[in-house]
C-alpha cells in the first residue's frame, strides 16, 4: 500500500496552522482590550464590540489565507520531503502571521495616538 505523502501534509499542515491562529489571536485580542478601552474613552462596550470584530476579521484573513496555501502540486516521495515541505509552509506562515500580529498592534498604537489627539 503506497503512502500518499500530500494527503497526510494536508492532514498535519491544517491543525497546525488552525491551532497557530488561534492562539496568536486570542493572546492579542485578550491584550488588546486594554488598548481598545483607552481609545475609545473608557466605553468597554464600544471597545469589547470593536476589538471583537477585528478578532473576526483576524481569523478570515489568516485562516483563509492557511487554505489558499494549502496546494501542492507535485508528489511527495518520502518522509524527508514530507517533513521539508510542512517545515516551509508552516514556516512561511508563521511569518505572515508574526507580519498580521504587529499590524494589528500597529493599528492599535496608531488608534491609541489618534484617540490622545482629539
Amino acid at each position: 500500500m503506497e503512502t500518499n505523502f500530500v494527503v497526510l501534509a494536508y492532514g498535519i499542515y491544517l491543525p497546525i496552522t488552525l491551532l497557530l491562529t488561534i492562539y496568536v489571536s486570542n493572546s492579542l485580542f485578550k491584550n488588546a482590550r486594554i488598548f481598545m478601552i483607552d481609545i475609545f474613552k473608557g466605553r468597554e462596550e464600544i471597545a469589547d464590540a470593536t476589538n471583537h470584530l477585528f478578532k473576526v476579521g483576524f481569523y478570515l484573513l489568516n485562516i483563509g489565507y492557511a487554505l489558499l496555501q494549502l496546494r501542492i502540486d507535485y508528489d511527495i516521495p518520502d518522509t524527508r520531503n514530507l517533513l521539508e515541505v510542512l517545515s516551509y509552509k508552516i514556516g512561511w506562515f508563521s511569518i505572515y502571521l508574526g507580519v498580521m500580529l504587529f499590524l494589528n498592534l500597529y493599528l492599535f498604537f496608531r488608534g491609541k495616538k489618534k484617540s490622545k489627539e482629539n
